[in-house]
């Protein structure tokens, strides 16, 4: 049921040698705390499943309590449901994701308790060369390829703001939510 369909994206690991989890040991652990049909996806953390519980909060608080306890870092996780994933990918910019030749497609996803409207305020995009839209969960960014260096946007890393966020491109981004899709069609 699409309501008890959640999308779970972890932060900051398997990145650098750093905080390594092997996708088997992250569908498992997800398992032990019986959420339900754990699918996972790439190796940056993505992680689709069932719950009973609906309480966005309350998931957030038990998966980073059992994924820092099993995996011996502090987690940090941004947990959406379906719906809101649909929204975010249904309500992207005009024509965002579409001219891949010459842009790059990010979307920042938020944890609470930071907002996209105060996020938007920290991200100073260069003029020519970087677009930031601001969404209901989340910051849609472009960026051109060939000035790719002249970016400000990876800037965002310098600021205590980015412990709260959680990136994927946008290829992925619609990958998550068509999986999430055809779970459903079964």
């Amino acid at each position: 049921m699409k309501e008890n369909q959640f999308l779970t994206l972890l932060r900051g690991i398997n990145v650098g040698g750093n905080n390594i989890i092997k996708m088997t040991d992250l569908k498992l652990c997800f398992e032990n705390m019986s959420l339900n049909k754990v699918l996972t996806y790439i190796q940056s953390g993505n992680v689709i499943f069932e719950s009973k519980t609906k309480e966005i909060s309350k998931l957030t608080i038990k998966i980073e309590q059992a994924l820092s306890k099993k995996f011996n870092y502090n987690s940090r996780i941004v947990v959406i449901s379906y719906q809101q994933l649909k929204n975010i990918v249904n309500q992207a910019p005009y024509n965002f994701g579409l001219d891949t030749e010459k842009y790059r497609y990010d979307v920042f996803f938020i944890k609470e308790p930071l907002t996209p409207s105060l996020l938007m305020k920290k991200v100073k995009p260069l003029e020519g060369v970087d677009n930031v839209y601001e969404g209901e969960f989340v910051l849609y960014t472009s960026r051109l390829i060939n000035k790719a260096s002249q970016s400000h946007i990876s800037r965002i890393i310098a600021l205590p703001e980015y412990q709260n966020i959680t990136i994927r491109n946008w290829n992925t981004t619609t990958r998550l939510l068509s999986l999430m899709d055809n779970r459903e069609a079964r």
